[in-house]
């Protein structure tokens, strides 16, 4: 199964489809990060997501030493993100930017293909954040950046005033995006999942602003891990959290309906989950936090995965009845 690939405006290489999020490095030992990461090259992945707030820097560390001890920089795309509020206060400003821009690029020892601000603070106008990331792109720090976690309105007013000034603006946009609306979620993050957001999705699938889906197995809950019983009393803090994002009655009819389709289709859950994202006609790329080789191929299974317009809706909940007939 080849990795598919596509181009991010401001990218000097293409991007696969599939891209490894490294939140799980950091509670990894150095020997078996290097072990998963030299892995997951092994098949094909050219892309990893991180970020300094993921465990308190050691994920971008260790991200960084690997690439360094393989020396396969030129073949791989860098997506870093910033302006995380990981102290008091919002850190979305032109000097705290500025700041986690200098600190990432340090700790990568190289340039960033693709910067996302990690959060968004309303109260900031958009044009002292566009003007800023254009002053970085100009000093070859970052090739090209996006947001994370921003609506969809905020992003179309921040590349107005970017056509306006003549100036870059945003190339990609990473919310979370799966089967599931959440409960509730980190603080300032976004979902466009869910009845909820189908404004969201419609705004995406018009124009085609490449989506870079983070958690498209809702952290394993349609997976099939989860049940209506062990949510009742989730065993770890990462059960307890998964549980409380996602484990409404909703999300669970939403998981069996994934279920008896993934069945009818003979697919494991995850490639149906993921699956489902790579349906939805949108510009997408999945984020995915994988633990293994085994794991990488069902998510690349799963981005090749299509769910007609009728399987969509069943699966939705805007239906009823059986799971809609195979097409003969």
């Amino acid at each position: 199964m080849a990795m598919q690939f596509a181009s991010i405006e401001g990218l000097r290489r293409v991007v696969p489809r599939l891209i490894q999020g490294t939140l799980r490095l950091a509670r990894l030992t150095d020997s078996d990060a290097f072990a998963l990461l030299d892995s997951l090259y092994a098949e094909g992945l050219r892309a990893f997501d991180t970020a300094p707030v993921y465990g308190a820097g050691r994920a971008e560390a260790l991200l960084s030493a690997w690439i360094r001890a393989r020396r396969v920089r030129d073949s791989l795309v860098i997506i870093d993100k910033g302006a995380h509020p990981n102290g008091p206060g919002n850190r979305v400003t032109p000097t705290d930017i500025a700041a986690d821009v200098t600190s990432s690029v340090a700790v990568l020892g190289t340039n960033i293909d693709l910067y996302l601000l990690h959060r968004d603070d309303p109260g900031v106008p958009v044009d002292e954040i566009v003007d800023a990331l254009n002053q970085h792109c100009r000093a070859g720090l970052i090739d090209a950046f996006g947001a994370s976690n921003w609506t969809h309105s905020r992003i179309e007013e921040a590349n107005a005033y970017a056509r306006r000034t003549g100036q870059r603006g945003f190339v990609a946009s990473s919310p979370e995006l799966n089967l599931c609306e959440p409960v509730r979620t980190w603080p300032g993050c976004l979902s466009i999942g869910g009845p909820s957001a189908l404004a969201a999705r419609a705004w995406y699938r018009e124009s085609q602003l490449p989506v870079l889906a983070w958690s498209p197995v809702a952290g394993g809950f349609l997976g099939g891990a989860f049940t209506r019983e062990s949510c009742q009393a989730p065993q770890t803090p990462y059960l307890r959290r998964v549980c409380e994002f996602y484990g409404s009655e909703a999300n669970f009819a939403r998981f069996e309906r994934l279920r008896e389709l993934a069945a009818r289709k003979n697919l494991p859950l995850a490639v149906a989950a993921v699956g489902y994202v790579a349906s939805l006609s949108l510009n997408v790329f999945a984020v995915a936090g994988c633990d293994s080789a085994l794991e990488l191929r069902e998510c690349e299974r799963g981005m090749e995965t299509r769910f007609d317009a009728e399987e969509l809706a069943w699966l939705e909940g805007e239906t009823n009845g059986a799971v809609p007939a195979p097409i003969s």
